[in-house]
């Protein structure tokens, strides 16, 4: 894995740092946090090279582990001068590793180590399994593999023993001599809670809470509807409804409000505030309430910067971004210049399943394709007609990494559900991208 040091002047580096198969997952759940600029790091295990990771600490404002095993050995070689946290092992990872246990049968006694005996039993209670045998690891979580793997070994005697392990080595120790082993990992929802300790300590966050974000906010084609209504009383009634919408959204935001006219308004309220009401910059629910209302659509321009000024002239530049992009769309400007978005309006990201032929839906979940998945493909070829994406489009789509992308459209090409059309070459060196017609969905774009 490549140490990315490029990203915006804005952006919060983040040194996100562990086990391969734990750090994919870890970059999945970072994307939720526009604020964070990742720069992931492999750790081999005991034997790894603390250089790189002290080059990460030299770049980064705060670091994030994928584990407390990791986070352990690191503590070993490394003296650390920014915040640092670990993702910890959770109740949640043991409801996890006991739901795939359960489907080679119902384990008769838990062998578990990287978990205390008290988080266990509360664990195994709330799911109503009080009466399971648990032998728990006493000793250091971090201990030597062949010292964890001697323990399972010792204590599976009885037939239906499952080993439960916080160390990955562990497990594929166990699994090549043929016992039955799961991996306690954290969840996304661990990762997750993680991240926003991350983000909560560092100095660049606290120092942005406060900061001032201007938007603008245009009713697309207003002054055709005024055009067209019966009279003025109906056009001034719609402007008064709108006022209250657009002022009942701001105060949400705890925000200020000024009309710019009778289809534009002008809103400030602080960076803080603006992240949490938006998911994160993920959607505008406002947006939804005005369709719902008057079927109307808006625009929207949000501007962050150093200085009111500064802020204002970037919501400027992302409402024009709106404008020339159709309108119905949200874009974020920030200090330097880069653009978040679009930001989820009146159409969701997610289509209605119970809209689908049953069939399909089976045909691409025996690809592979969860039903999430196939909520998103829909909604986007519903919305913009288009069958045609490169991985690095349908990653942005499915909200996914191109590296899982490639992989989800093997299984779908082999399914037969996905086609490749062509090549795009860009105007750079470098190898063509291919371009994927998502032909199982053609006679939903007809229709």
């Amino acid at each position: 894995m490549e140490l990315n040091m490029a990203g915006s002047r804005d952006e919060i580096p983040i040194g996100l740092i562990g086990p391969e198969e734990l750090l994919d997952k870890l970059l999945e759940a970072v994307k939720a946090f526009p604020s964070f600029r990742p720069l992931p790091l492999v750790w081999r295990g005991e034997g790894h090279d603390v250089a790189q990771t002290l080059q990460i600490m030299e770049q980064a404002e705060v670091l994030l582990f994928t584990d407390p095993i990791t986070f352990k050995w690191a503590k070993k070689k490394i003296m650390f001068r920014i915040p640092v946290h670990y993702v910890p092992l959770t109740g949640t990872g043991l409801y996890r590793a006991l739901y795939f246990a359960r489907s080679g049968g119902a384990p008769v006694c838990l062998t578990v180590d990287g978990l205390n005996e008290p988080a266990a039993a509360k664990a195994l209670r709330e799911l109503g399994e009080s009466s399971m045998e648990v032998v728990c690891y006493n000793g250091p979580s971090d201990d030597p593999v062949p010292d964890l793997v001697k323990f399972h070994r010792e204590a599976a005697q009885k037939p239906g023993t499952i080993a439960l392990t916080g160390m990955k080595a562990v497990y594929d120790e166990l699994t090549a001599a043929g016992l039955r082993t799961e991996w306690l990992s954290p969840t996304e929802h661990d990762m997750t809670l993680s991240l926003q300790r991350a983000l909560l300590s560092t100095e660049t966050r606290r120092s942005k809470e406060g900061q001032i974000v201007i938007g603008f906010i245009n009713i697309d084609g207003f002054q055709r509807l005024t055009e067209r209504s019966g009279s003025e009383h109906e056009v001034q009634r719609m402007k008064l409804d709108l006022h209250r919408m657009v002022l009942d959204y701001v105060e949400h935001l705890d925000g200020y409000m000024n009309t710019l006219g009778g289809d534009e308004f002008l809103f400030m309220t602080t960076r803080g505030i603006f992240e949490r009401e938006t998911g994160g910059y993920k959607s505008i629910p406002l947006a939804r309430d005005i369709s719902a209302m008057h079927d109307l659509t808006m625009s929207i321009g949000i501007g962050f910067g150093r200085s009111a000024n500064e802020a204002g002239t970037h919501a400027r530049l992302a409402l024009r971004r709106a404008k020339e992009a159709g309108g119905n769309i949200t874009f974020i400007v920030r200090e330097d210049r880069s653009v978040i978005g679009p930001l989820e309006m009146t159409e969701p990201n997610r289509f209605d399943l119970s809209l689908i032929d049953a069939e399909l839906i089976g045909e691409a979940s025996r690809a592979g394709m969860t039903p999430a998945y196939l909520s998103r493909l829909v909604a986007y070829v519903t919305r913009f007609g288009k069958l045609d994406y490169t991985a690095q489009e349908l990653s942005s789509v499915l909200d996914v990494t191109v590296r899982s992308t490639h992989r989800f459209l093997l299984a779908w090409q082999d399914a037969g559900l996905v086609d490749v059309i062509g090549e795009e070459r860009g105007v750079s060196k470098g190898r063509p991208k291919q371009i994927f017609r998502l032909s199982f969905l053609e006679e939903r774009l007809r229709t």
